[in-house]
C-alpha cells in the first residue's frame, strides 16, 4: 500500500512537470524551469491534492529559497491546478520564509 502512494506521488509530479514544460514550450519563456522541476521533485508531496497541510521538508525549503516562486506562479496552469492545493503552495512558501505577497498571482488563484 505505501508503494503505491508513492507511486501515485511519483506520476503526480511527472505530470504535472510534464504539463508545466509543455506550456513553457509552447510559450517559449523558461526562465525559471530549473526551479519548477526542483519545486516538483522536492516539494509536491505538500502541495498535492488530496491530503492534509504538512509542514516541508528541509529539503524542499531549500528549493523554495533558491527559486523565483513567482516566475513559476506565472507558469501555473489550470491543469495543474486541478492537481495542487494553492492554499498549501501558500503555506510551503511561507514555512520555507519565502511568503507570497498578498495579490501575487498563481495561475487563476490570487494569494488573498
Amino acid at each position: 500500500m505505501l508503494k503505491e502512494a508513492m507511486d501515485s506521488r511519483v506520476l503526480i509530479c511527472l505530470t504535472i512537470i510534464l504539463i508545466i514544460s509543455g506550456s513553457l514550450l509552447v510559450s517559449g519563456q523558461g526562465t525559471c524551469q530549473g526551479d519548477i522541476e526542483g519545486l516538483m521533485k522536492e516539494c509536491a508531496v505538500y502541495m498535492q491534492r488530496p491530503g492534509p497541510k504538512l509542514n516541508p521538508s528541509q529539503a524542499c525549503c531549500r528549493v523554495v529559497k533558491k527559486s523565483d516562486i513567482p516566475c513559476a506562479c506565472g507558469r501555473v496552469t489550470a491543469s495543474v491546478q486541478k492537481m495542487i492545493d494553492m492554499d498549501k503552495v501558500v503555506h510551503v512558501t511561507a514555512f520555507c520564509g519565502k511568503p507570497l505577497v498578498h495579490g501575487t498571482k498563481c495561475g487563476s488563484y490570487i494569494v488573498p
